[in-house]
């Protein structure tokens, strides 16, 4: 029965097929699906010893996370990683983004140390930064968060199913990720994503239903102002307060 299940792991990352879900008994392999060799822990190695260039800026985005205050939440290298599809892509497996982009990765460690994993314990993040050709190829968004290294996708360490998972992560997000100012998705299998972009989410449980409603419900208010308040109410108006102007109106297209 082990056998057979690293063997559908396996199977799911070499032919590009949805990962199965996780449940009790199974071995434990979450990045199984979405490491390929050359993008594991010796390819980084390999990759960092085939230029004397790749250590002086490894060494100085180290220095960049650890003057923030986001180093260690994860191992360096892991944000490196680039996209799951690096080798149809015909680009590198690691890359250091950058530097201009590194102020965008900082909110989104925060998040992830304050919220993430205390929630789900450890996480190995699996794609960070895509170059706009990177991205092109794997199928991001033209805007997509990766793009300018605000986004993390990745699989939690401890055993755990995708329903719980989604439970935990999307709990911690109705109520902390509007003030983080995050987004959260989720994805086949256990790979979920974070990012600094702004508060929003995506994606469905395994029964089709929205993962995250209550965020989702947030975002998608038609009154935002409304779904700010944690009762639901705002506060009454201020009679002495002057009359709101009056809404500009649009000239009508030609």
């Amino acid at each position: 029965m082990r056998q057979f299940a690293l063997l559908l792991l396996a199977a799911a990352s070499v032919a590009g097929a949805q990962p199965p879900t996780w449940v009790p008994g199974m071995p434990w392999a979450p990045t199984e699906p979405y490491i390929t060799i050359g993008q594991d822990e010796a390819g980084y190695r390999n990759w960092f010893l085939a230029s004397p260039a790749h250590a002086t800026y490894v060494k100085a985005f180290n220095n960049y996370l650890a003057t923030y205050g986001v180093s260690g939440i994860v191992p360096t290298w892991q944000l490196l990683r680039t996209a799951s599809d690096w080798q149809k892509c015909g680009t590198a497996a690691f890359e250091v983004p950058p530097s201009e982009d590194w102020p965008n990765i900082v909110q989104t460690l925060r998040y992830v140390r304050d919220k993430v994993i205390p929630a789900v314990g450890p996480v190995e993040p699996v794609s960070v930064y895509r170059s706009p050709m990177l991205n092109k190829c794997a199928g991001g968004a033209q805007e997509s968060a990766h793009r300018f290294m605000q986004a993390v996708d990745m699989v939690p360490l401890n055993p755990i199913t995708r329903d719980m998972l989604i439970s935990k992560l999307c709990a911690v997000h109705a109520t902390n990720g509007q003030p983080y100012g995050v987004g959260l998705g989720f994805y086949v299998g256990l790979r979920f994503h974070v990012d600094s972009r702004k508060f929003r989410t995506w994606g469905q449980k395994d029964d089709g239903s929205i993962a995250c409603a209550r965020s989702f419900e947030m975002v998608h208010a038609k009154d935002p102002v409304t779904a700010a308040f944690p009762n639901g109410v705002p506060p009454p108006a201020d009679p002495l307060a002057p009359p709101p102007a009056p809404a500009l109106q649009q000239p009508p297209k030609s």
